[in-house]
């Protein structure tokens, strides 16, 4: 792929000419959010892109559509479907191609260029899509398997229906925040002597606070309600992918998950990455998921090996103090289900999906202790420190705290990354 001609695109940079991830802006001169896409240091703005008197000429598909990205949100971008975003994408590069056929458009126009191509550091991030469901699914194979071993021993680790349906549950919509919104941790029901009889909770702040390394997919076009998605179309239903922080406070849910599963324990925040990375830029990094023993029910069937992306993701964690430490690397290869598969079977009885909705992976960990998606895993249901810089050890996760997810994939000078999920943790009102 031919270089961009853009200032500040380093080899390192997860926003190459290999990616154009979407996200809403807000800037000093454009207060309202909108569109604009990422590239190297800076963000070119759509808006002010649109404003070119050659605008339908340089983007024939969108003539229909001329203040689509001065809208608020990405959706009526998205719900325009994948052979649209790929041409736009494909537009864009060739755009900000050091060899573009265009220079006039915006490489050699010095006004728009100013106007358009603004730093990173001055602009302000918004949520990239208006969320109206979110849906939280389990497909993170060693999660699942950690916690269930950890719960109900190695022998019934997993449920008897884990390995045919990709299991999942409705989160809750209005609680997804964009990166660096400050995360207040959470008050609810906590059981402390599970032996007491009768059982007796208090209310108080959650005491076991952690997190769950995500990836998150945004739905692009819809479907009917009464009808379903075939496995087979469903990437045609997908607009493009986030990093996904389920955060989750371990005591309450312990004592609320049965018999309907998490509720106050996950609905207090969930936090994604402001930039939505198209299907087509994950494309190139597909690879095989994990084994399934278990034969496939058809409407599962993608007839596909490789349906899950290789990503390499990070946690780390800063100290109130300012340590950093990398508590985990892993892949998002770890999982049972591809995405297609889930939307399948969400899809299934006819539920429909609408433009903007959010589905998350579940945990993702790796084999290994250093793969753990969560502090749960990491301390072994918190019976074991991790160490960290400065001296400092957890279980789980303090005020004060800031976690920083990131995923990143491609060869240097083609890189495709999010940029970073941030959460900061916030003590507690009391109740």
């Amino acid at each position: 792929m031919a270089s961009a001609w853009v200032p500040d695109v380093t080899p390192d940079t997860p926003f190459s000419l290999a990616n154009i991830p979407f996200g809403i802006i807000s800037t000093p001169a454009n207060p309202a959010p909108h569109a604009a896409i990422a590239i190297g240091s800076h963000v070119l703005d759509l808006k002010v892109l649109s404003s070119h008197l050659a605008f339908d000429e340089v983007f024939p598909v969108l003539k229909s559509h001329p203040d689509i990205f001065s809208k608020s949100t990405l959706n009526e971008f998205a719900a325009l479907g994948r052979p649209i975003h790929r041409e736009v994408r494909k537009t864009i590069q060739g755009l900000l191609s050091s060899e573009t056929s265009k220079p006039d458009v915006l490489k050699d126009n010095a006004d728009l260029k100013e106007k358009a191509l603004l730093p990173q550091r001055g602009i302000k991030m918004h949520l990239p899509m208006s969320i109206g469901d979110y849906t939280d699914f389990y497909a993170g194979f060693h999660h699942a398997y950690a916690v269930g071993a950890m719960f109900r021993g190695p022998q019934t680790a997993l449920q008897p229906n884990y390995t045919h349906i990709p299991v999942g549950y409705h989160g809750r919509a209005s609680s997804i925040v964009v990166s660096g919104t400050p995360i207040k941790r959470p008050v609810g029901q906590i059981l402390l002597d599970p032996t007491m009889e009768p059982k007796q909770p208090i209310t108080a702040p959650c005491r076991r606070l952690d997190i769950e390394l995500e990836l998150g997919c945004f739905i692009s076009t819809p479907n009917e309600m009464g009808s379903s998605i075939k496995v087979t179309s469903a990437e045609d239903h997908i607009f493009g992918y986030v990093l996904l922080n389920d955060w989750s406070a371990r005591d309450i849910q312990t004592w609320e998950y049965v018999p309907l599963g998490p509720f106050n324990s996950k609905n207090f925040a969930t936090s994604i990455s402001p930039w939505v990375v198209l299907a087509d830029a994950l494309d190139p990094f597909r690879t095989k998921p994990i084994d399934n023993w278990t034969p496939l029910q058809e409407y599962l069937n993608e007839g596909k090996e490789e349906n899950v992306f290789d990503i390499e993701l990070q946690v780390e964690l800063q100290t109130p103090q300012g340590d950093a430490t990398t508590i985990s690397t892993t892949s998002s290869k770890y999982l049972l289900w591809s995405f297609p598969q889930m939307v399948a079977h969400h899809s299934l009885g006819g539920c429909p999906m609408r433009t903007g909705d959010l589905l998350g992976s579940g945990t993702i960990s790796g084999p290994s202790l250093r793969e753990k998606g969560s502090f749960l895993e990491i301390s072994e249901g918190g019976k074991k420190d991790i160490m960290l810089y400065g001296m400092d050890v957890r279980r789980f996760l303090k005020d004060g705290d800031t976690v920083t997810i990131r995923g990143i994939c491609g060869k240097p000078g083609e890189r495709v990354g999010f940029g970073d999920c941030v959460g900061r943790i916030l003590a507690a009102t009391p109740p």
